[in-house]
């Protein structure tokens, strides 16, 4: 089975348990799987439905920081809870201590050793750990190594 259709089979499930936070999450989700398959005119792969889970995760977690300046705390809360929906789509992430080990080795491998070069970093980083770890992660790690 793959992701696309185990979205489907857990909006069944959502529907027949009357969980409507995972239902409406689940149907956002499938909506924004859709509209990228028209785009691209073909059914998506696996992989190109993660990027899309990614997208619209990054979008929750732009209207949570809203939420939470704005003191809007039930709309906040409306939010985690999709996070949390969304997360259990994407392939675990990498622990900590090994993409630090990770982020070490590709630095060492291409050179990098300055602060001024975190695009660069960045650029090589993604390309082989983007599977593995968000990309604030890979960001964070390398800002922490480089500078630190």
């Amino acid at each position: 089975m793959n992701i696309t259709e185990q979205i489907r089979e857990d909006m069944k499930n959502a529907m027949r348990s009357k969980d409507m936070t995972t239902l409406d999450t689940v149907r956002m989700l499938l909506s924004s799987i859709k509209n990228k398959a028209i785009d691209i005119g073909k059914d998506l792969e696996d992989a190109e439905v993660f990027a899309v889970i990614k997208s619209d995760l990054k979008k929750l977690k732009d209207g949570l920081d809203s939420f939470v300046s704005a003191a809007r705390e039930d709309l906040a809360q409306k939010a985690r809870e999709e996070i949390l929906v969304l997360e259990k789509y994407l392939p675990s992430q990498m622990p900590d201590d090994e993409l630090e080990k990770k982020v070490k080795e590709i630095l060492e491998e291409i050179g990098l050793k300055d602060a001024s070069e975190i695009g660069k970093a960045m650029g090589a980083l993604m390309a082989r750990l983007k599977e593995a770890a968000d990309g604030n992660r890979i960001r964070a790690m390398v800002e922490k190594i480089l500078k630190g």
